[in-house]
């Protein structure tokens, strides 16, 4: 990039690229109406980001829970700010019966993303459907076929596509801002107080019990189990319906790097990591709590992931390192780019180009929004989707390929002809 790009066009460029997040949505009064399965923590966000980013566009007729406490929950959010009354059931086949619903929101445990997706195209409904894609890769690969035979369209839950920063990034890097960038950096890292519960301990409700958890429903095609709360409540931390870190976390930050350079899926991964923060003997998770996972892309790019939850000092966020300078995001709401120095003695077409950066506090929520928004307007014909199914399993590939590589000690392959991974020997 010859030409010196100053701060205060690089802030005009960051309001104009979050407007269309923050503007009421105003092209389309026709309505659509929605069914939302799963209604425990991110289902209930999602609602609200919906009712907030597209009040105007959507009425939530029917949502669905195994556990009534969460049912109860979705049904007052819309009784609040939908201002009518849903159908509230268990099961959610009920609610894919219902001809009045045109889009489902999927926001279960990642165990039943695939046979609920299928079942919900085989209904003639358009999908929201959470990160990850699905819990294998064969699974995704069987989706992306029932997506594109359906003619439905399918977002996939990976909102950093729409976060007006990495569109930024985007834009900058494809400019020149950065040169070639050949090495990323990507990094989450969380803490807990000392003698706090582990990460994805969440809270479980005292009055949850057998009677009004629906733990058959829940386990649906996982191993079967008698009743356990911790295991339904504080799913991600069980291999039979997460796999943790890398479904959860990691596949955002493949997404993301694929989005920003253009990449798609990397050749190889080569992971490890295990459970090193919290050790008590009786505790019974099984996903790790410490990762580290190498990428090479086929194209002469390395991605280089880690996360950890003993520390949070440097936070979330991916690290661009050009051979002209640095563009980082972090915590989905800080931008900033750091020229090359090159000893104090920068070429003349990098010597102008200044330090900048751009504060957005709050943005996942816009970009959440903007997420969901995004798909009215492909269901309208206004715009193609940011996040289809194909770009969804490009992530989810990323992220079972560290699984596979973490368990087995072994080095994967991606290959590509076949659409499937196997172990390099």
């Amino acid at each position: 990039m010859s030409d010196a790009v100053s701060r205060r066009k690089f802030v005009a460029s960051a309001a104009l690229t979050a407007a269309p997040a923050v503007l009421p949505a105003l092209a389309s009064s026709r309505g659509h109406t929605f069914g939302v399965i799963g209604t425990g923590g991110r289902g209930n966000y999602l609602m609200e980001r919906l009712y907030v980013g597209s009040g105007s566009r959507v009425k939530i007729l029917s949502v669905c829970d195994t556990y009534q406490g969460n049912l109860n929950r979705a049904k007052d959010r819309v009784q609040t700010m939908g201002k009518n009354t849903p159908q509230a059931v268990v099961d959610y086949n009920e609610v894919l019966a219902n001809r009045d619903v045109q889009v489902v929101i999927i926001a279960t445990p990642e165990h039943l993303h695939h046979s609920m997706t299928l079942a919900a195209l085989k209904a003639g409904k358009h999908v929201y459907i959470e990160k990850p894609l699905a819990q294998t890769i064969e699974q995704g690969e069987e989706i992306i076929k029932a997506a594109k035979a359906s003619g439905k369209q399918v977002q996939v839950g990976t909102q950093n596509r729409s976060n007006s920063l990495y569109g930024m990034a985007r834009q900058l890097i494809g400019q020149g801002m950065i040169g070639d960038c050949h090495y990323v950096r990507a990094f989450w890292y969380r803490n807990s107080l000392p003698g706090g519960a582990p990460a994805w301990r969440y809270n479980v409700p005292a009055e949850a019990n057998e009677q009004n958890t629906d733990w058959s429903r829940f386990l649906g095609p996982a191993q079967k189990r008698p009743f356990n709360k911790n295991r339904y409540f504080q799913w991600r931390l069980y291999w039979d319906y997460s796999s943790g870190i890398s479904t959860d976390l990691l596949v955002h930050q493949t997404d993301i790097t694929n989005f920003v350079l253009g990449k798609t899926v990397p050749d190889t991964c080569m992971a490890s990591g295990g459970i090193y923060r919290w050790t008590d003997p009786d505790d019974d998770r099984d996903v790790p709590d410490t990762i580290s996972a190498l990428y090479e892309y086929p194209d002469k790019f390395h991605l280089n992931y880690s996360c950890y939850f003993g520390n949070d000092h440097f936070g979330y966020g991916e690290q661009f390192l050009g051979n002209e300078g640095t563009l980082e995001v972090l915590n989905r709401q800080v931008l900033t780019f750091s020229p090359q120095k090159f000893g104090g003695k920068p070429p003349a077409h990098i010597a102008n180009r200044k330090e900048l950066k751009v504060e957005l506090p709050g943005n996942d929520n816009l970009a959440v929004e903007a997420h969901l928004r995004n798909l009215l307007d492909a269901i309208d014909g206004t715009a193609q989707l940011i996040a289809p199914v194909e770009v969804g399993q490009q992530a989810a590939i990323g992220g079972h390929m560290a699984t596979l590589s973490l368990r087995n000690k072994k080095m994967v392959r991606w290959d590509e002809k076949a659409r499937k991974a196997g172990f390099v020997s």
